[in-house]
C-alpha cells in the first residue's frame, strides 16, 4: 500500500491499479466513416470555426461562445446569442467531443455534424440564413477553393459546412494532464492530497459512478438536484420521470478552467459543486439514484478539489486563421 493512503487504511496496491485502469487515454481521435479525417477538412473547418460571417449580423463565430482561451467554453453563466439574448443554458465546452455519443445539454443532437450547423440558424443563437450563408461563402474564392480541396466534386452546402466544422472539432483533445502522467507511473506528478482526492471520487464520493472513462463521462443523463425549473432531456422525452430535469454529464478535463458550472452557470467554484454533491441537492422523485448524501468531511471535499485540478493539461494553442476575403466589386 502506498503512504499516501496507509493512514487512512486506502486501496492496495492492486485496488488502485485497478482504479486507474479506466481512466487511461486512448492512442487515436476516431472519426466516422461517413466523414474521415483530412486535414484539407480540418484546415476548412478550423476557418469557419472562427469566421463571423457565419453569423447573421457577421458578428458573432463559433468561438464567439466556444473560445479555446477559456477551455472552449465563454466564461459565462449562460450563453450569449444574436443581439445580446440571453440563452437559457451555459455553453458547454467542445473538448474531447470526438467520443462524444450525443451533444447539447439534452442530447438533442445526435453527432457534431448533426449539431454544427444548428447554432448557425437558431434565431436566438447565430441567427444565420443557411442560404444566405451559401451565396455568402461561395462568392469567396478562398472558400471556394478551400472547398473543393476538401470535398472534391461536392457543392458548397449545409452538409459539407457540418463535416468540416465536425472534424476540425474533432481535432479538440485536451492534452496530457498531471494525472495522466501519475496514472503512468510518475508518482510525483500530483501531490498526496490529489491522491487521495483520487479514491474518494471512486469510492466514497461516487463521482465515478457518472463520471467515468479517460474524459470522466458516461455520456448520459441525470436529474442532479439543481432548484431550477428546466427539464432538460425531460421536455424532449415526456412522460419519463426519470429524465426530467436531467443533463448530460459533462467530462471534467480541463474543469479547473471551465468555471462557473453546471448546466445554468449557478455554480462558481469546484468546492461548491461539490458541497452541493454532498448536501446540497433538491429531493424530487426524478432525482439520479447515484445522486445521495455524502456526507463528505472539509478534508474529503479539500481532496477532491485537488484531484480535479490535475486534470487540466496544458494545451497548444489554437491561433486565430487568416479568413478568406471577399472579391473586390
Amino acid at each position: 500500500m502506498s503512504a499516501a493512503f496507509s493512514a487512512n487504511a486506502g486501496p492496495t496496491d492492486a485496488e488502485l491499479a485497478k482504479m486507474k485502469l479506466q481512466y487511461q487515454r486512448p492512442e487515436t481521435v476516431p472519426f466516422p466513416k461517413d466523414n474521415p479525417f483530412s486535414q484539407a477538412k480540418v484546415d476548412l473547418g478550423h476557418k469557419l470555426f472562427f469566421d463571423p460571417r457565419l453569423s447573421g449580423t457577421s458578428t458573432m463565430s463559433c468561438a464567439s461562445c466556444h473560445n479555446p482561451g477559456l477551455s472552449w467554453g465563454d466564461g459565462l453563466a449562460t450563453g450569449v446569442g444574436s443581439a445580446a439574448n440571453k440563452l437559457g443554458r451555459r455553453s458547454p465546452t467542445i473538448l474531447n467531443l470526438a467520443w462524444a455519443e450525443s451533444l447539447m445539454w439534452d442530447g438533442r443532437a445526435g453527432s457534431l455534424e448533426e449539431q454544427a450547423t444548428g447554432p448557425i440558424e437558431a434565431k436566438v443563437e447565430m441567427n444565420q440564413s443557411m442560404p444566405r450563408l451559401l451565396t455568402t461563402l461561395g462568392d469567396i474564392p478562398g472558400y471556394r477553393a478551400a472547398f473543393q480541396v476538401a470535398f472534391p466534386g461536392e457543392p458548397i452546402s449545409a452538409k459539407t459546412i457540418a463535416k468540416a466544422i465536425a472534424t476540425f472539432e474533432r481535432t479538440v483533445v485536451s492534452g496530457q494532464a498531471p494525472f495522466d502522467r501519475w496514472i503512468e507511473g510518475d508518482e510525483k506528478a500530483i501531490d498526496d492530497a490529489a491522491k487521495r482526492g483520487f479514491v474518494t471520487f471512486n469510492t466514497k464520493a461516487n463521482c465515478s459512478a457518472c463520471h467515468s472513462g479517460w474524459r470522466f463521462t458516461d455520456d448520459s443523463f441525470h436529474d442532479i438536484g439543481l432548484t431550477d425549473g428546466d427539464l432538460g432531456k425531460g421536455k424532449l422525452v415526456p412522460g419519463v420521470e426519470p429524465l426530467l430535469h436531467a443533463f448530460k454529464t459533462p467530462g471534467l478535463r480541463n474543469i479547473a478552467g471551465r468555471a462557473p458550472y453546471m448546466h445554468n452557470g449557478s455554480v462558481t467554484t469546484m468546492a461548491t459543486v461539490v458541497r452541493h454533491y454532498s448536501d446540497g441537492f433538491v429531493q424530487r422523485p426524478s432525482l439520479s439514484p447515484e445522486v445521495y448524501k455524502l456526507k463528505l468531511t472539509e478534508n474529503e471535499i479539500h481532496d477532491l478539489v485537488a484531484f480535479l485540478k490535475t486534470l487540466t493539461s496544458t494545451d497548444a494553442t489554437i491561433a486565430v486563421p487568416v479568413l478568406p476575403i471577399s472579391e473586390v466589386n
